[in-house]
């Protein structure tokens, strides 16, 4: 069983004087920017998919792509972070995206393959939380793991960038220059990154890769990803599909779908650290009991397709909040039991959290084309979050008795 690993601040000391202030905060740039352009292609899909003439279920496999990539590579990530560090990990993936962008931008995408090309390269940015979460994790003493957790992971918000800009962008100078025009801030937040990030002290040793599959041997490593497969996994399903709900059942325009999406995304985004304090304070088994409780009813109604743009959005709204409250909270839990493997961990439930997107994302757009409606995607998300409730009730007791209650002032 995992144990927590020393950091270097006492556990007694406040948030801010706890860690290193300077590598949450670029660990909160890098993701911020980098899931700006892991979800590139989700805002920018109602206008690709009229210029190469998409079907349904392509344009929901095209949006798809980066997720499933993105969860692959977060366990290469995973495993990387814990043996040449969270900060060289991070550079690699940074350069490998700016590339690819500009190769993107300046040879031109012309068919449904070429974008699921660029949506392999956006995985690379998706791979980013497996780095930026464990970057800014060693600095913190277990009592603060959820804010800390919840800050870093706030960079979840720049997908709101991508689903404000992206669609303007695309209108003005063409959706292929988008991808140009996305490596400039992604260059300026890279040249920060090196300059200000730096790795903990207290960088666990490198492990024998055999010692992580003995990780997944571990039944509590299987839940976590399934629990993160529906917190996570929803909300950037729906953060890369909602551009093409808005626009599909409500016939909005590109750039006015890219708002509400944005909205939706923001409002998710920014309860991610106030679900990871709730989750301090009175557990992260009542936080993610409350959490799939709540999601399941919202995506049973949402499978219901409302027919008022007003009701959609209110529902999209609560459930994206519902999400990204979760989010935070799955990795309050996360540290306490994995410590001293957190980057393997990490990187493993990002890989079910990548999966569980991956399935909504690609879901909607084959449910769309086989019954002419989402619903059937809607419906069994709310399902997949029934059983995440189920599966919490049922780990809920013997986690409080055993690894729980070594966790000393720090509630599960």
């Amino acid at each position: 069983m995992g144990s927590a690993q020393a950091h270097p601040a006492s556990d007694g000391a406040s948030f801010w004087n706890a860690g290193h202030r300077p590598t949450l905060i670029a660990a909160f740039l890098y993701f911020d920017l980098a899931f700006m352009v892991w979800v590139l292609l989700g805002p920018l899909a109602p206008i690709i998919s009229k210029d190469l003439g998409l079907t349904p279920a392509q344009k929901g496999l095209m949006v798809a792509i980066p997720t499933l990539a993105g969860a692959i590579l977060r366990l290469v990530n995973g495993v990387l972070v814990d043996r040449i560090g969270p900060k060289r990990t991070g550079a690699i993936g940074q350069i490998v995206v700016i590339v690819g962008l500009l190769c993107a931008w300046f040879f031109g995408i012309e068919s449904f393959e070429g974008t699921l090309a660029v949506g392999v390269v956006l995985g690379f940015a998706g791979a980013s939380f497996a780095v930026a979460l464990p970057l800014a994790s060693r600095w913190y003493p277990a009592e603060h793991q959820g804010k800390a957790m919840g800050i870093a992971g706030m960079g979840n918000s720049g997908t709101v960038l991508a689903s404000l800009f992206a669609p303007m962008l695309a209108k003005a100078f063409g959706w292929n220059a988008v991808f140009g025009l996305a490596a400039i801030p992604l260059i300026i937040v890279f040249a920060i990154y090196m300059t200000i990030a730096k790795d903990s002290p207290s960088q666990p040793a490198p492990k024998r890769f055999a010692a992580y599959l003995d990780v997944l041997r571990q039944a509590d490593a299987w839940w976590f990803m399934l629990f993160y497969g529906v917190t996570f996994g929803g909300f950037v399903g729906l953060a890369a599909s909602l551009s093409i709900y808005f626009t599909d059942q409500f016939a909005l325009s590109p750039i006015v779908a890219g708002y509400c999406t944005a909205a939706c995304v923001f409002i998710g985004s920014l309860v991610r650290p106030i679900g990871g304090g709730v989750a301090d304070k009175i557990g992260g088994i009542k936080t993610l009991t409350f959490v799939y409780g709540l999601a399941a009813i919202t995506l049973l109604a949402i499978s219901t397709n409302p027919s008022s743009l007003v009701v959609a959005m209110g529902l999209f709204l609560l459930v994206m909040a519902t999400l990204g409250f979760g989010n935070g909270a799955v990795f309050q839990l996360v540290p306490q039991r994995f410590g001293a493997e957190i980057g393997v961990m990490t990187g493993l439930v990002g890989f079910g959290g990548g999966v569980g997107g991956f399935y909504l994302a690609s879901s909607l757009g084959f449910a769309k084309q086989l019954t002419g409606s989402p619903a059937a995607g809607f419906l069994i998300f709310a399902g997949l979050a029934a059983i995440a409730l189920i599966g919490l009730l049922s780990v809920k007791t013997r986690w409080r008795a055993t690894w729980g209650s070594a966790a000393a002032g720090v509630r599960v």
